[in-house]
């Protein structure tokens, strides 16, 4: 390159900014098919997380009895409890439609709400932006006055929560959607037809996730009820390419595997495969036990007693199980219909804060261990931390005796360090023959306990 204008063009180019090395790699596309769809690894701050907080709420939440299942046990099933609590409770001719003017949510402040979310130590919150009954938390131009901002309310829950959620928390915003909706003219229609007619997707259920991605941009899309319809008949693959390759959520948003008969647990992002799913083992795609403090139902009920809720040390047990077989713990609440979150669900929440503040080691961010429970001492559950090598045992049984026998763990004689976490002093320990070891625990009070329910012993430089 010589001569004035070939200098010329070499200080243009001297001139031209350099491509950060980010933009030399193209962004992946992936195809509306599930072997690409499958491939996208999952955004890593859902596994680092652990523990979230599901919100089952919306018209269900009126009559508050059984089940949010309530509509099709009493209209569909005709199940004697559900018909007899219609009969002695509400005139003739009452529809469940009239039980949307009665879903108020006068006390709904969506600040309270989330510095509950806060103070529970969950990473993200999934909210029921629309439950089989088809009725939406947000103004749905698809949703016609079935939805909280013509009918009851009269405001957008979903926008509420989305900005008290960013605004207050660190916590991931998502929401779930039903695909389809039990009476719903058009989703009959095309079940008549064995779906091989398309109308209820393309008129309703599909215009509704694109339109809550684009207007309240959440990282979690947690689908569910595909109504036994295959997944090409909800376009799944279609609506899933469009939200990993061009939606304003496409490199942080995460999904789960409900998006069309046979998916679950088979496509998708993180796996769910059951209601309450807790396999106690090892599995070797990312899932999560989506459960619920009250045993019984998803939505609030009146008719519910205290042994139907599960205490504290249950909560605590899942989700040591959930996370150390490489799990994440959805753990679900019911509203009531004018906004409240009963004060038994907020005590629980605010307890796995507790814990969380003292244990939080053993949950965030950490990996499977390569033994997920003790084999000497039942009730004790492992987690990793890989940055500083150290292994945390869950133990769910403080022993009378104050010693805790652990079986897997190899101690080194002089490097090993044992620590109980909320405690200042390290523990003393005797290393068994082959492996396992036995800690003494030290004496305390009920008052000098880091915690009252579940304590984590850290190990350093063990084998």
């Amino acid at each position: 390159m010589s001569g004035p204008s070939g200098r010329a063009a070499l200080a243009l180019l001297l001139a031209l900014p350099l491509p950060l090395p980010g933009l030399l790699q193209a962004r992946p596309r992936y195809e509306p098919t599930w072997g690409s769809l499958d491939a996208r690894p999952l955004p890593a701050w859902f596994d680092e997380a652990k523990f979230g907080v599901f919100i089952h709420w919306g018209v269900f939440s009126v009559p508050s009895f059984g089940s949010e299942w309530f509509w099709w046990y009493w209209q569909k099933e005709k199940r004697e409890p559900y018909v007899k609590f219609m009969d002695t409770n509400y005139p003739p001719g009452f529809s469940y439609e009239d039980f949307g003017p009665l879903f108020t949510a006068e006390f709904f402040d969506a600040n309270q709400w989330a510095d509950i979310l806060k103070a529970s130590g969950a990473k993200y919150v999934v909210l029921t932006s629309k439950h089989h009954e088809g009725f939406t938390l947000w103004g749905s131009k698809y949703s016609w006055n079935w939805n909280a901002v013509d009918v009851g309310p009269k405001r957008d829950l979903v926008a509420e929560l989305a900005t008290s959620v960013r605004n207050r928390t660190d916590l991931h915003f998502g929401l779930y959607h039903s695909l389809f909706e039990w009476f719903n003219p058009l989703f009959l229609e095309d079940a008549t037809n064995a779906f091989k007619t398309r109308k209820f997707p393309t008129s309703k259920s599909l215009p509704e996730l694109y339109e809550i991605v684009t207007k309240y941009q959440p990282e979690i899309i947690w689908s569910d009820g595909d109504g036994n319809a295959p997944d090409t008949y909800w376009n799944s693959t279609g609506f899933l390419a469009w939200l990993y390759n061009d939606s304003p959520v496409r490199d942080t948003v995460v999904t789960n595997d409900r998006w069309g008969a046979g998916s679950i647990c088979a496509h998708g992002g993180f796996y769910t495969c059951s209601d309450r799913y807790n396999p106690g083992h090892l599995l070797p795609h990312k899932w999560e036990n989506c459960m619920t403090i009250d045993r019984s139902s998803w939505g609030y009920r009146r008719d519910a007693r205290l042994p139907d809720y599960l205490a504290i040390e249950d909560l605590v047990k899942q989700l040591a199980e959930t996370v150390s077989c490489g799990g994440n713990l959805l753990m679900n609440i019911g509203p009531t219909h004018d906004g409240r979150i009963p004060i038994v669900f907020e005590e629980r929440l605010r307890q796995v804060g507790a814990w969380l503040k003292v244990n939080g080691e053993a949950i965030y961010g950490t990996k499977p261990w390569r033994a997920q429970n003790d084999t000497v001492t039942p009730g004790v559950w492992y987690t990793f931390n890989p940055e500083e090598g150290k292994v945390n045992a869950i133990f769910l049984n403080w022993p009378v005796s104050g010693i805790l026998e652990l079986g897997e763990p190899r101690p080194k004689l002089g490097e090993t360090q044992v620590k109980l976490a909320g405690y200042k002093e390290l523990l003393k320990w005797v290393a068994l023959e082959e492996k396992g070891m036995i800690i003494a625990l030290p004496q305390l009070t009920p008052q000098q306990m880091p915690c009252q329910w579940g304590w984590t012993l850290q190990l350093t430089d063990v084998n």
